[in-house]
């Protein structure tokens, strides 16, 4: 396969919208995408996880229970006791959930999103995407492998590759076995004494950072390193102009009526 190459300069936009739209809409969902871009955003965030059948969709948490109207599903072997955990589940099931009424009744009967679903959408716009792989607990690198396969084949001979992120380092070492030319970057909590060399062992193009973390000084570290610097989830003016100060790469906020694209 004709995999698209990590970029060697940094294609994407500064603003970057948080799940879709932030807060305005149903969370992963492609009325989020339409949102957010609505309010002239050309990149998105997302999360990505599996389903028991291998189809990569959208959602954040493990469980349902927040973001759809699940309440138990029955296990796919009708053998296991009924489970809330997204993964646990084929997309056939997946896909008759509404992931919208727990927004607002704007929004009741949204769906839950493929990956594929996202990337048409992307790409007929001409929008970029950064794909959080979220795995449910235990699966780790077998999601990330499956998720940048998945990524390569849609976004095959596209001129930007989405950016595959990850706070479990797994999982990116999933991804980076599985297609190493794709783009991906270390999300992190809390800067860790080896970070820096955790995100260029997993041969990342940048670091994606709570935004409290970064000052002067991880800032240069990691663009000494080569590496683009990242912020979430960053709401607030005085915090977004910090960052842009320092000379970070990329804002992601929840704020899409506030902060301007442009």
């Amino acid at each position: 396969m004709n995999t698209p190459k990590a970029p060697a300069h940094w294609p994407y936009p500064r603003w970057i919208a948080h799940r879709g739209a932030g807060k305005l809409a149903p969370e992963n969902t492609l009325a989020a995408f339409r949102t957010g871009a609505a309010y002239g955003y050309r990149m998105f965030e997302c999360d990505v996880k599996l389903s028991a059948d291998g189809v990569p969709f959208l959602m954040h948490d493990a469980s349902l229970k927040r973001t759809t109207n699940a309440t138990t599903r029955r296990a796919t072997d009708g053998v296991n006791p009924p489970s809330d955990i997204g993964g646990d589940h084929p997309w056939s099931a997946l896909s008759q959930l509404d992931a919208g009424q727990w927004h607002s009744r704007t929004f009741a009967g949204e769906p839950l999103p493929t990956l594929e679903a996202i990337a048409h959408f992307c790409l007929r716009n001409g929008y970029f995407l950064n794909i959080e792989i979220k795995p449910t607990p235990g699966t780790e690198r077998h999601t990330g492998a499956v998720v940048a396969q998945h990524a390569a084949r849609l976004w095959q001979g596209a001129a930007v590759a989405p950016l595959l992120t990850s706070f479990e380092v797994d999982a990116l070492a999933g991804a980076l076995a599985a297609q190493p030319e794709m783009p991906r970057g270390l999300l992190l909590d809390e800067l860790w004494s080896d970070w820096l060399a955790k995100a260029q062992e997993l041969q990342c193009q940048a670091v994606i950072c709570n935004h409290l973390l970064w000052d002067s000084n991880t800032v240069q570290q990691a663009k000494n390193a080569g590496l683009r610097t990242l912020s979430y989830t960053v709401n607030d003016t005085l915090q977004a102009q910090r960052l842009i100060d320092l000379g970070t790469d990329g804002v992601i906020t929840d704020r899409v009526d506030l902060f301007s694209p442009a």
